[in-house]
């Protein structure tokens, strides 16, 4: 019984720290692929309840991507989403001139 404790504890702990990365595609406009691009960051924990402390918390919108970017002409816009466990980072990228 202690065995298969133990087991199940290491198979709840591997899971909770299984780290996952995806980008999706969110808009796209008439306006040509730009050099310049522009991120914008924030943190959140459970993915659901973003932390509040303004230390961590920031704001992820398409203007704040594109003012980071100097960007005044969008292109593409898309969103990444880095989780580690409950915590999870959510970047928004905009692609323009």
């Amino acid at each position: 019984m202690k065995k298969l404790t133990t087991l199940i504890a290491a198979a709840a702990l591997t899971l909770g720290l299984a780290a996952c990365t995806s980008i999706s595609p969110v808009n796209a406009t008439a306006n040509p692929v730009g050099s310049k691009v522009g991120e914008a960051e924030t943190m959140s924990l459970f993915t659901v309840l973003t932390i509040k402390p303004k230390v961590f918390y920031k704001d992820y919108s398409i203007q704040t991507a594109a003012k980071n970017g100097g960007i005044s002409r969008i292109s593409t816009v898309d969103v990444k989403v880095k989780s580690l466990g409950p915590v999870s980072w959510t970047t928004t990228i905009v692609t323009g001139e």
